[in-house]
């Protein structure tokens, strides 16, 4: 089975990855993994998930594919690096597409604070998917 990686927030930049990434998976049969990372280091990190929201964004998957279950996995990472958790989900499976919520930065904003997006396209082995809220899907599902 093929499978497409998924860095995933629970806010609207992980909605459009996981929309984007069910069409994707819709087209060709690959089934869907989430990743959700933190480095750990602060007290409350809004991008960590709750169980909750993990269970919800699961559930919302397997039911739009084939599917269901058997091609959703969620995973849950604390690394201080969050752009290498993600690649080393899709080193591990041989992912075939990565697909990632970004946020437009101004080019200061990169160069002081650093981009886990742009970490990922420059290192990822297989294509990257970088999607913005409010966009659709190329093939709706």
């Amino acid at each position: 089975m093929s499978w497409i990686v998924v860095g995933w927030t629970p806010d609207e930049f992980g909605q459009v990855a996981v929309e984007h990434a069910t069409a994707e998976a819709a087209l060709d049969g690959s089934g869907v993994i989430l990743v959700n990372a933190s480095k750990g280091d602060k007290l409350v990190d809004l991008r960590f998930a709750s169980g909750d929201q993990l269970e919800e964004v699961r559930r919302t998957l397997a039911a739009a594919l084939p599917g269901g279950d058997d091609v959703v996995q969620v995973r849950q990472v604390v690394a201080q690096d969050v752009a290498e958790a993600v690649l080393a989900v899709a080193a591990e499976v041989d992912a075939t597409l990565i697909v990632l919520g970004i946020r437009r930065r101004t080019p200061v904003g990169k160069l002081l604070m650093g981009s886990v997006a742009q970490r990922v396209i420059l290192d990822a082995e297989c294509p990257v998917l970088a999607v913005k809220p409010g966009t659709r899907p190329r093939y709706a599902h």
